[in-house]
């Protein structure tokens, strides 16, 4: 996906959906519900082990929108839906939030 004309509103919005559904799927689920447990409190262990769950996930959907599967893809898929939700789009700022929230979910991790 080269530039950011290719990615309207309705596809942020897709795409994003498609990323909660696939965490929500019951083995990534799981994964994810014991490399919490594991981590615990420990930021940098929720770091380490967490959040590459969350980033592999969100590559597997992005790649389906054309970005590329790699940190790259990532970087660039964030900086399109960052785009969307400056411009002040409720439905992407309210789904991007939700899909941080099975990261740091605000009474699992302290600081």
């Amino acid at each position: 996906m080269g530039d950011s004309t290719q990615m309207n509103l309705e596809t942020a919005k897709s795409a994003l959906q498609d990323i909660l559904e696939a965490l929500d799927e019951p083995e990534n689920a799981q994964k994810l519900t014991e490399a919490k447990t594991n981590a615990g409190n420990d930021m940098l262990k929720m770091m380490q082990y967490v959040f590459p769950m969350v980033v592999q996930i969100e590559m597997e959907v992005i790649k389906k929108y054309g970005f590329s599967d790699n940190r790259d893809g990532i970087i660039q898929f964030t900086q399109h839906v960052v785009t969307m939700d400056e411009r002040r789009s409720s439905a992407i700022a309210e789904t991007s939030q939700t899909n941080q929230s099975p990261l740091f979910a605000a009474s699992d991790v302290s600081i």
